[in-house]
């Protein structure tokens, strides 16, 4: 990275990142640089890598919010998980978090809940797929992803990487900030072979915890499976099943979404998600 003459623009010293300079380059090159910044996540030198963090969960959630559509129906006043635009704060649900923040403790946001309203919404989950050598824009790709994922349905979603194993980086019930989610996927270097049936039969059992009565599976993929399994009978069973392929990398992934009956939308780069995204799953 250090002969990349973009990197020697944003980081002029030891430990430096300049975002303005940073914002300036994206500009330009938006992909190639939300490319530097994935790989920035895991540089060598503890306080580039700690900055690089903070600008990618905060850029990244900036560009999934891009593809954020108003759900539609009736909705209800709830109690919800914390988050700045969710609602007011419930005080009698965050009693103990407040309290503590009295005492001089930093208030964990995990703790908060607000109360705000929630309308029937749709359950997503994303699958992204981290085998063979993942960096750079692939990586940024699926950060981008799981941001767009998380500002359209915070409440019910879950993300799942996969490559020779299947982690589960956000769990459909289980409340988790964006920010974590974004950096989780960031932190998981792509290796190894491809189990696209074990991803995908995690992903149905993801949906499975969520009442919402439409579910949608989002697999981000070439969907070439080095891992064997019945990957097409499994895709055949979710409700709703989107295919986001690279452009320049899409032939199996076609073929696949045709003979499983699931859309198909290809992506050039990061920041082409959120808009591919939305026009997917308004495509109904």
């Amino acid at each position: 990275m250090s002969r990349n003459e973009n990197f020697e623009n944003i980081s002029p010293e030891v430990g430096e990142l300049d975002e303005a300079a940073f914002d300036e380059a994206m500009q330009n090159s938006p992909d190639e640089m939300l490319g530097l910044l994935a790989d920035l996540t895991g540089a060598t030198d503890p306080k580039l890598r700690e900055l690089a963090k903070r600008l990618a969960g905060r850029l990244m959630l900036e560009l999934g919010n891009r593809g954020r559509t108003r759900p539609r129906g009736i909705g209800k006043m709830v109690e919800q998980p914390y988050r700045p635009d969710a609602g007011d704060i419930d005080i009698d649900a965050s009693l103990d978090a407040i309290a503590e923040s009295r005492r001089g403790s930093a208030i964990d946001p995990e703790r908060l809940r607000v109360r705000g309203w929630r309308k029937p919404g749709t359950a997503l989950c994303l699958l992204v797929d981290r085998s063979g050598s993942m960096g750079g824009q692939p990586l940024a790709t699926n950060a981008v992803a799981a941001a767009a994922v998380a500002s359209r349905n915070p409440d019910d979603y879950s993300v799942i990487a996969f490559g020779k194993d299947v982690v589960v980086t956000k769990s459909q019930d289980v409340p988790k900030s964006s920010e974590r989610v974004i950096n989780d996927i960031l932190t998981l270097r792509g290796y190894g072979t491809t189990d696209l049936a074990g991803a995908l039969h995690v992903g149905k059992q993801q949906l499975g915890r969520s009442r919402a009565g439409r579910q949608i599976a989002v697999l981000l993929s070439d969907c070439r499976a080095t891992v064997d399994g019945d990957a097409e009978s499994i895709a055949r069973a979710f409700d709703e099943l989107i295919v986001i392929a690279p452009h320049d990398d899409h032939d199996e992934a076609q073929a696949f979404a045709s003979r499983v009956g699931a859309r198909l939308a290809l992506v050039s780069g990061p920041s082409d998600i959120p808009s591919v995204l939305a026009q997917a799953l308004e495509a109904v």
